[in-house]
């Protein structure tokens, strides 16, 4: 483990590979799992802020499901999450040629603010669990994600390399940087 700050990083962020394959894995993230994306308070806010500029890029069922269950909902962890369309799927994905993908992504890019998806699925497969005195940073080894693992291991990314900018988002440049030094130490010790 990596202590930088008040956060606890498994050192699976450097030494496992992991690249998105989005033509092999089709978004499976968006669908599978028991609940929607896990939210962080201030993101609530941000939906509710954009919802109305949101909503024009999803499906029908996931307008559905936003307008009888909220934009976001407590799940039976009594986490804030996303909410699911028919307890299936995330109610912002949008599917393109087969592919989940998310629609305030989209919303995001082509109205162009900063809220471009919940900071979970950013940073996926890095799962965060927040304690009272640190946030625990783990990687979060799915078997959906085998072309993902596959794809970092042909061109030799790390987990925490892949995700610099989600990263640098949610903890800031000088923690980056300081996982990155972790990394390179090791390096000198293996």
């Amino acid at each position: 483990m990596i202590v930088i700050d008040n956060t606890i990083v498994s050192e699976h962020l450097l030494e496992k590979k992991f690249v998105c394959d989005l033509n092999a894995c089709k978004g499976q993230c968006c669908v599978e799992g028991d609940s929607g994306a896990p939210l962080e308070d201030n993101e609530t806010a941000q939906l509710d802020e954009h919802l109305d500029v949101i909503l024009p890029y999803l499906p029908e069922e996931g307008k559905q499901a936003i307008t009888e269950q909220g934009a976001y909902v407590v799940d039976f962890e009594n986490e804030l999450t996303t909410p699911l369309v028919d307890g299936k799927h995330c109610a912002y994905t949008y599917f393109e040629k087969g592919i989940a993908k998310c629609g305030i992504e989209k919303a995001s890019k082509e109205h162009g603010f900063d809220f471009n998806k919940p900071i979970s699925c950013y940073l996926y497969p890095v799962r965060i669990t927040k304690f009272k005195d640190y946030d625990a940073v783990n990687y979060d080894q799915w078997s959906i994600c085998r072309s993902a693992c596959s794809c970092g291991e042909q061109l030799n990314v790390p987990v925490y390399q892949f995700l610099k900018k989600p990263l640098i988002k949610k903890y800031g440049i000088k923690w980056y940087e300081q996982l990155h030094l972790a990394n390179e130490l090791k390096k000198q010790q293996d």
